[in-house]
Order: C-alpha cells, then sequence, then structure tokens
C-alpha cells in the first residue's frame, strides 16, 4: 500500500478546470486550453506523499526549473509560455505557477546517469548492466561512469514505482525515430547541465526529465533539474565507495528509515509526520541547492 497519506482537496478557481492531483503539482486547464501548473510544497519518499509539506520546496522547484530553462532552449525548447498569476488564483500561487502548452506527452521517464547510485546500482550489483547497458568492473557505489547514459523508466502513477527499461522497449513504445530524439535530447541536456553544475561545485549524478511533442517538435515539460528530479552532491566531499551527501529529500529518507521513526517502510502504514527538525533541515537543503546553482540568494 502507498500514495497519499493525506490526498488534498484540489482547490478550485474560476476560470480554471482541475485535471490531476500529482504528488506535487496541481494540474488545471484554462479557459484558452493551455496548462496551469501548480507546484505544492508537497514531498514523497518511497512511493508516499508525506502528510507534512516542507516551505517554499514548490516555489523553489518553480524558479529552479524557470532558471534552467532559460539555459537549455538553445539544445531544446520549453513548455513555459507565463508566470502570470491566473485571475481569481490565490496569492500563494504566486512564485509556484507555470502556465504551460498542452503538449502530446511521452510515455516515457527520460532519465541520465553520469555516476553510478540508486537503482542503477542495483541492477549494476546483479549483472554489471544498467537498464541492459553494460558497464565495465570495478565500479562502486558514486563511481563516475566513463560517458553518460541514457537509462529510461516507465512513468508509474501515484503510490507506485518507475521501472527502469532498456532502449530496446522505448523504441517498441514511441517507435525508433522518437526514442532516438529522447535519448539524444536527455543526454545533450544532461551534458549542458552537468558542466554547469560542476563549475559551482555540483555533481549532477542522474536526473530525469520528460518530454512531449508540440506538433512535430520535440519539447522538455514539467520541471529540470532540481532536487525533486536529480541527485545533487557536492564535488568537494564525493568519495566512491559509499553514500554521498546530497541537496535532496535524502534528510527525509534517512529519518523515516532510522528508529527515530517508528516506521516500517515494508509495512502498509502509512509514514508518519515529519518533526520540525527534519522539515528545517529538509527546507535549507532546497535552498542551498538554488542558492549554489544560481548564484541568487532566496527570498
Amino acid at each position: 500500500m502507498s500514495g497519499f497519506v493525506e490526498k488534498p482537496e484540489p482547490l478550485q478557481v474560476p476560470g480554471l478546470v482541475h485535471l490531476h492531483t500529482g504528488k506535487v503539482r496541481e494540474l488545471y486547464q484554462n479557459e484558452a486550453g493551455d496548462l496551469v501548473m501548480v507546484a505544492s510544497d508537497r514531498m514523497s519518499a518511497y512511493d508516499w506523499v508525506l502528510p507534512t509539506e516542507i516551505p517554499d520546496k514548490g516555489r523553489v522547484l518553480t524558479q529552479l526549473s524557470l532558471w534552467w530553462f532559460d539555459r537549455l532552449e538553445d539544445l531544446v525548447p520549453h513548455h513555459v509560455i507565463s508566470t502570470d498569476l491566473p485571475a481569481g488564483a490565490p496569492a500563494d500561487w504566486e512564485g509556484r505557477t507555470l502556465i504551460c502548452k498542452s503538449l502530446k506527452m511521452s510515455p516515457v521517464e527520460c532519465v541520465a546517469r553520469g555516476y553510478l547510485t540508486g537503482s542503477g546500482l542495483l541492477e549494476y550489483n546483479a549483472s554489471r548492466t544498467v537498464c541492459g547497458l553494460a558497464l565495465p568492473e570495478g565500479l562502486t557505489d558514486g563511481s563516475e561512469l566513463p560517458a553518460p547514459i541514457f537509462t529510461p523508466a516507465t512513468k508509474a502513477a501515484v503510490g507506485e514505482h518507475d521501472e527502469n527499461v532498456s532502449y530496446e522497449e522505448v523504441a517498441r513504445q514511441v517507435g525508433a525515430e522518437t526514442a532516438a530524439q529522447l535519448r539524444q535530447a536527455t543526454l545533450a541536456v544532461y551534458g549542458r547541465a552537468r558542466d554547469i553544475a560542476r563549475d559551482r561545485g555540483i555533481i549532477l549524478a542522474d536526473t530525469k526529465f520528460e518530454f512531449g511533442f508540440d506538433g512535430d517538435q520535440l519539447v522538455i515539460a514539467d520541471e529540470v533539474l532540481t532536487p525533486d528530479s536529480s541527485r545533487f552532491w557536492p564535488a568537494a566531499t564525493w568519495e566512491p565507495g559509499r553514500a554521498q551527501p546530497s541537496y535532496d529529500k535524502q534528510y527525509v529518507r534517512d529519518w523515516l528509515t532510522s528508529p527515530a521513526s517508528g516506521w516500517d517502510r515494508k509495512s502498509e502504514q502509512p509514514p508518519p509526520a515529519l518533526p520540525a527538525e527534519v522539515v528545517e533541515q529538509t527546507r535549507a537543503k532546497y535552498l542551498e541547492a538554488y542558492e549554489l546553482l544560481t548564484g541568487n540568494a532566496w527570498s
């Protein structure tokens, strides 16, 4: 069992039709047919949407995505039309709302990995492959790969887990030409972002993107290169062979699996509320990632 511990009721706004409640975002459609994405402060971990929010998290994700979109648009166009607040929307939507093109979305999570960790490490330890791609012997947790790799996954519903798939399976689902476009765009964007992050003392270990089509044009959508969609590690303390410190929700994961939480991840019981210290430390990690990457102070 997993999903929402407490599923929120979406806010009703005149002129907007609510379409979907995701782990973090509420999705609406306006009268022009554009999508209105609102990033909440919800936190997800271990396929659960937790009952405790992280203040400012939705704004950090939105503002960091916009910063990255500006630096990637020569590689692939993005879906953002406007950041203007829709008429009648609450003031709390300011800074966390994007009006976006309605795209034909790809059913594939496009993952790029430059370092070995997470589910990729589990597969590597079992078979010396990741998503069917053979990798050399001798790699360990945190090892840099010989070259970045495209390791796609299926998109999962809330409460379910994305599953890694082979490139051949992607080609079967979307066609060989589209699969090649997705792989090329994913690796190009990862390469650009990896270099930008490295210049700021941050390792971009891996990240996932979502793409859609506006007619025949491939467009990058949703969020990009945030602590929710990426693993960011401090370069100064990188040391293969162990878990790396990170600018993301790892602090939450570690607390949930510690004796302090009292939660058994393998049980069917929902996870508990987060204590104030965990909330504050997690918020600080998100803000630190934003400030280090952009060079801007959070306000």
